[in-house]
């Protein structure tokens, strides 16, 4: 068989990973039998909250008939990213830096756990992003200081699970926090993962799980980035009352997690449909990390390699890339991976590539607009040329959406309403 467009059929990969995560297919076998007489409490975070929120809603309410006068919660999402929900509230939020919804909806949340009887039942729907949405900064910790720092952190190259053993120690709801809040209810997470190796830890910051990083490796994950921090943020990371809850604390004996969808089930929808296409798929891995650039030329070398020996397969990998930021430019680590690919790859004929973010938007200023990622032709370079594109400039300034917006290959899915991290295919067809 033969694809007569590379570029749909690099599309069609993209949307059947995001497909096999979708909340309207992964959640409802996962969600737990109501509470026989007590309140049943949704608290939904992250970038998936409105469709896990309008999905655990309608089949509560819908499917098993449950009391509405029983049913209470809220969800906080990326603006943008919010889903209609009939009595529940839904909040949208800023990300990947906070502001003050995602205080107002955190707070919230804060407020119904607390609020929890025994007869209750809790159930925390959980999904990439929620470590921005909800923000609830530790006693004397201004939301002005940890904008501060979010941002700070995410131009070091520090990776996620670095960021979020910093943003756990600085939350009233992060890193176990919300489980102990809502005793002795009965809590139940059900989570969709978007970090490499699907650490229930870092997924979201963890809220609801022991955590087992310290604020003594808070304080160094700053070190290591000279990152200097604001006053109230040093105190705080001093302080150990702001210690999170470690494994072996008795609340968590009343808790489960589950894990509905990963990036591993994502690349399985995406394997299945390479070889209904004639086309070896090759998972590189769906848990990468590092420089974007750095991975692109590791692909690019595997890419040109296959090419030369003649076969015909995709590269596939997912995880979480970073980038450095140096320069002022737009974009984030998919598309700066395609630029670095692109330009490795040098015009090669015969390979093409696809690189976004499962939640529908790349780095960027927080819009849901955002591009996920962008495509990579062999005539990349050329049409650049034609422009007065200089890649190497683009990469030196951070600047990848300009570059791709020049050509017309951005990727641009919109909201997906999930997020199982980055998706990459490299396609070699000679």
């Amino acid at each position: 068989m033969s694809v007569t467009s590379p570029r749909a059929f690099l599309a069609e990969l993209f949307d059947a990973a995001v497909a096999a995560a979708h909340p309207s297919t992964c959640v409802v076998p996962h969600l737990p039998a109501p509470p026989a007489s007590g309140r049943l409490i949704l608290l939904a975070a992250g970038k998936a909250a409105g469709s896990m929120l309008e999905t655990a809603e309608s089949y509560y309410l819908d499917t098993l008939g449950f009391d509405p006068s029983r049913l209470v919660g809220i969800g906080v999402a990326r603006h943008g990213y919010g889903r209609p929900t009939r009595q529940l509230e839904m909040v949208e939020a800023g990300h990947p830096v906070p502001d003050a919804a995602g205080l107002r909806g955190a707070q919230t949340a804060i407020d119904l756990a607390a609020g929890a009887q025994a007869g209750d039942l809790v159930v925390v729907l959980l999904s990439g992003g929620a470590s921005a949405n909800w923000i609830a900064p530790a006693e004397g910790v201004e939301l002005d200081d940890k904008r501060a720092l979010t941002r700070a952190l995410l131009r070091s190259g520090a990776n996620i699970t670095e960021i979020n053993t910093v943003r756990k120690h600085l939350s009233r709801i992060k890193g176990g926090r919300l489980t102990t809040l809502a005793q002795p209810a009965h809590v139940v997470t059900l989570s969709i993962s978007d970090v490499p190796g699907d650490d229930p830890a870092v997924i979201g910051s963890g809220p609801t799980v022991p955590d087992p990083s310290t604020l003594a490796e808070a304080r160094d994950v700053l070190t290591r980035f000279r990152i200097e921090p604001a006053g109230s943020i040093a105190v705080a990371l001093r302080d150990p009352a702001n210690e999170s809850p470690k494994p072996g604390n008795a609340a968590f004996a009343n808790a489960e997690y589950h894990l509905v969808a990963r990036p591993a089930d994502s690349f399985v929808a995406a394997e299945k449909l390479a070889r209904a296409a004639g086309i070896e798929p090759i998972l590189l891995g769906d848990n990468l990390e590092g420089e974007a650039r750095e991975v692109a030329a590791a692909q690019a070398e595997l890419a040109l390699k296959l090419k030369a020996e003649g076969k015909r397969a995709v590269l596939l990998s997912g995880g979480e890339l970073t980038v450095t930021m140096r320069g002022q430019g737009r974009g984030g680590p998919n598309q700066e991976y395609a630029l670095a690919l692109a330009e490795a790859l040098a015009g090669a004929t015969g390979i093409y590539a696809v690189a976004g973010d499962t939640d529908g938007t790349d780095g960027g200023g927080g819009d849901a607009s955002d591009p996920a990622g962008a495509f990579v032709m062999p005539d990349t370079l050329e049409r650049a040329r034609a422009l007065g594109l200089v890649p190497a400039e683009f990469l030196a300034n951070n600047d990848s959406t300009s570059f791709f917006e020049r050509l017309g290959d951005l990727l641009t899915p919109g909201p997906t309403y999930t997020n199982v991290n980055d998706f990459r295919a490299v396609l070699i067809d000679p």
